[in-house]
């Protein structure tokens, strides 16, 4: 042995895929909507080609939000870009989004179907202001672009931290209390 230390293969990045509510019935549910692609599948393929392109894909699937936090919390630092389907979450979660706009992670939301397309409560999705990108209407090929997308940013180091985006200001509420009495009067 000449004393040289062995050399281990470089580590390769990690793109973090967060499924959110009801994506473990990919399938079989409303498959009209979402595809006959089951959720395995489509994990399987993203490891996969993640494989062929250098990165590494680690997949996460909850029903509950809080565990969603808590695995784009554990990845801070860790993960070089996040794919993000969070199902309903996507029009709801104030705690998602916040999550995402802490990680700083380049970030892209997918969807299976086309939101904009569908319900109107389904147009609106809070986490697309804190993400660098959204797939939206491709079915389980969605993912696949994403991560595709994220490795061609992360290759010409051009990925896009999370954006944080102040909300719209509106003029403040002045409160009744505050200016129906005067300082030091007595409340009738």
């Amino acid at each position: 042995m000449n004393g040289a230390k062995p050399t281990r293969p470089p580590r390769q990045p990690v793109i973090l895929v967060l499924h959110g509510p009801n994506l473990n019935l990919l399938g079989t549910r409303e498959p009209h909507i979402y595809g006959r692609t089951t959720l395995r599948e489509i994990d399987a393929a993203l490891r996969r080609r993640g494989t062929e392109l250098g990165l590494a894909v680690e997949t996460f699937q909850s029903n509950h939000e809080g565990a969603l936090v808590d695995r784009i919390q554990l990845a801070r630092g860790t993960a070089a870009g996040m794919i993000v389907n969070a199902g309903g979450l996507t029009h709801t979660s104030v705690s998602l989004r916040d999550a995402i706009a802490a990680s700083t992670t380049p970030t892209v939301e997918v969807h299976l179907s086309n939101l904009y397309a569908r319900e109107e409560f389904r147009h609106r999705s809070l986490l697309a202001g804190v993400c660098t990108g959204q797939i939206a209407g491709l079915g389980a090929i969605g993912y696949g672009l994403a991560l595709e997308a994220l490795a061609r940013l992360l290759q010409n180091g051009r990925a896009v931290a999370t954006r944080q985006v102040a909300p719209p200001r509106s003029p403040p509420i002045k409160s009744r209390a505050a200016t129906s009495f005067k300082k030091g009067a007595a409340r009738k």
